[in-house]
């Protein structure tokens, strides 16, 4: 099967966490195609000068919507998106440059409809990011 991945990201209010979260996936070691879904829940302080900012290096699929909640807004990306295996993740996460082509070989190597695993936190968090 061929993967094509859609991250699916919901935010609220954390324009400063997307760019970080950008520049992680700016970085990724993975020469296939691959979407971003950001599906913005309703923010007073909106994402889409980042989105902007990023748009000419990342596909990104930028979608503004009354606010319902994370749940209901990954469920919502996910409707949009084109990719076939989705990767939801917050908009906290800052992912390390191999991620995808591990992701890639381990479902090729053993395909699940679904993953998920404990989180870790970058060195330069604070205990409250923790």
């Amino acid at each position: 099967m061929s993967l094509k991945f859609s991250f699916v990201i919901p935010v609220y209010n954390r324009p400063e966490e997307i760019r970080e979260l950008f520049q992680s996936l700016v970085k990724l070691e993975y020469n296939k195609p691959y979407e971003i879904v950001l599906v913005e829940d309703g923010s007073e302080r909106s994402s889409e000068n980042i989105v902007e900012e990023f748009k000419d290096r990342l596909q990104i699929n930028y979608i503004s919507k009354a606010n319902t909640g994370p749940g209901d807004s990954r469920n919502y990306g996910m409707q949009k998106a084109s990719g076939n295996y989705f990767i939801l993740v917050d908009s906290d996460c800052i992912l390390p440059p191999k991620y995808l082509l591990h992701v890639e070989s381990a479902l090729n190597e053993d395909y699940a409809d679904c993953f998920g695993g404990p989180d870790t936190s970058d060195q330069s968090f604070t205990n409250l990011q923790r």
